[in-house]
C-alpha cells in the first residue's frame, strides 16, 4: 500500500477519520494526502457576483481551512508518518474520487455524518456517492466511533 486518501471536513468527528487513516498507513508506510473539499466560491453558486463582503468573509474562510488542513498535515509528519494536504473547491464527492484516481489511492478514509435515510434522501450522501464510484477500498468512520473515543 503506498496511497492513502484522508477526505477531511473539519466536523466534530474529523480526528476519528484521520486517526484510522494513520493506522492503516502506519504499517506500510504509506503516504496519507490529506483532501478538504471546500465550498464553492459565491461567484460561481449563482448568476450574479455576490456582495464583496461575502466574497471577503469566503476567503478568510477558505485560508483558515487551508492553514488547518495543512497543520494537520505537519501533525501527521511529525509522528513520522509521510503526509501531504490538499484544498480544493468543489463537488464533494467528484473531487475526492478524481484525487483517488490520480493518486493513485490505495485507500479512500472518510467520515459518516449518520444522517439516516430520511436525511440522505433529501441532501444526498457523500459516502454514498464515493463509495458508488471508488475503484478502491473506501474506509467509513461513522459518527458514533468518534463519540466513542471522545468519552
Amino acid at each position: 500500500m503506498e496511497h492513502v486518501l484522508v477526505a477531511i471536513d473539519f466536523s466534530a468527528h474529523g480526528r476519528a477519520v484521520l486517526e484510522q487513516a494513520r493506522k492503516l498507513a502506519r504499517p506500510d508506510g504509506a503516504q496519507l494526502t490529506l483532501l478538504h473539499v471546500a465550498a464553492p466560491d459565491p461567484d460561481f453558486v449563482g448568476f450574479e457576483v455576490g456582495p464583496q463582503s461575502v466574497r471577503d468573509t469566503r476567503a478568510r474562510e477558505l485560508d483558515l481551512e487551508r492553514r488547518e488542513i495543512h497543520r494537520m498535515a505537519e501533525e501527521v509528519r511529525e509522528e513520522g508518518i509521510a503526509a501531504r494536504a490538499f484544498l480544493f473547491a468543489g463537488p464533494t464527492a467528484e473531487t475526492i474520487l478524481r484525487e483517488a484516481g490520480r493518486l493513485p489511492a490505495d485507500f479512500i478514509v472518510m467520515g459518516s455524518h449518520g444522517r439516516g435515510m430520511l436525511g440522505n434522501a433529501f441532501v444526498g450522501s457523500v459516502s454514498r456517492d464515493v463509495l458508488r464510484g471508488a475503484t478502491c477500498p473506501v474506509v467509513v468512520v461513522p459518527a458514533r466511533v468518534a463519540a466513542a473515543e471522545e468519552s
